[in-house]
């Protein structure tokens, strides 16, 4: 229990520090209050499709929250939840947004952002989810032994992950669209910056907890996405 408590310890503060840094990176493009607005909505939306899905195991599968993470929002919902949909969500947009700078006057420029943010915030879940259900309990599957999985994780997860991502852009990416964009503006490589960190974060928990197929998968996928972010924000 005393493991579990210093990991969730550890696991929160880094969300808190990850989230303060997203925002304020945020707002030196776009207007505090859209900021503000967006990130609200992002856990809003999150919010309220996680307590459905710990209610009734739709759209994600059958799983329950413990209280390792936290205190728990109307008995079902962990506060920090929430605050990861905001934190992945945002970065990877910003990861999205970098790897298609080159065609950033494409006409397929948008559709392409939104698939590539999902395709990102879902390797964060695979991620995530080895080191947060399987080995910490933050939450707990009760996924059938016939039904395939990653580490307890459904394979529905995984697609309603990328889903109620889309949705939540659909909704919230007004708010993140400069109205007055400057004519050549330099890349931002904060969001890259987060979203690396937090994955090398997460291959180091897997790893520490001898997880090694989550932490090969991991690392094989932090390293060729940042440096195709990287390479492709110089062009």
């Amino acid at each position: 229990m005393l493991d579990h408590n210093h990991d969730a310890l550890i696991f929160v503060l880094v969300l808190l520090a990850a989230l303060a840094a997203t925002l304020f990176t945020l707002t030196r493009t776009l207007p505090a209050q859209n900021v503000i607005s967006a990130a609200a909505l992002i856990a809003f939306l999150s919010g309220l499709i996680q307590i459905i899905g710990a209610k009734t195991g739709v759209p994600f599968g059958p799983f329950f929250y413990t209280e390792n993470l936290g205190p728990m929002l109307f008995h079902l919902l962990p506060w920090p939840v929430p605050l990861i949909w905001v934190i992945v969500i945002l970065n990877s947009r910003g990861v999205a947004r970098l790897i298609l700078r080159p065609w950033r006057n494409h006409s397929s420029y948008g559709r392409w952002s939104l698939a590539l943010t999902c395709a990102l915030t879902v390797m964060f879940d695979l991620s995530l989810e080895p080191f947060a259900a399987y080995a910490n309990h933050f939450w707990i599957w009760k996924t059938p032994k016939h039904i395939a999985s990653w580490y307890g994780a459904p394979w529905i997860n995984f697609i309603s992950f990328a889903v109620t991502t889309l949705l939540i852009l659909a909704i919230a990416t007004p708010w993140l669209i400069n109205k007055k964009p400057i004519a050549k503006s330099p890349p931002d490589y904060f969001p890259l910056i987060i979203w690396s960190f937090l994955m090398l974060l997460l291959t180091v928990g897997n790893a520490t907890q001898q997880l090694w197929g989550a932490t090969v998968f991991t690392l094989s996928t932090t390293i060729p996405v940042t440096a195709s972010a990287w390479r492709n924000s110089r062009r």
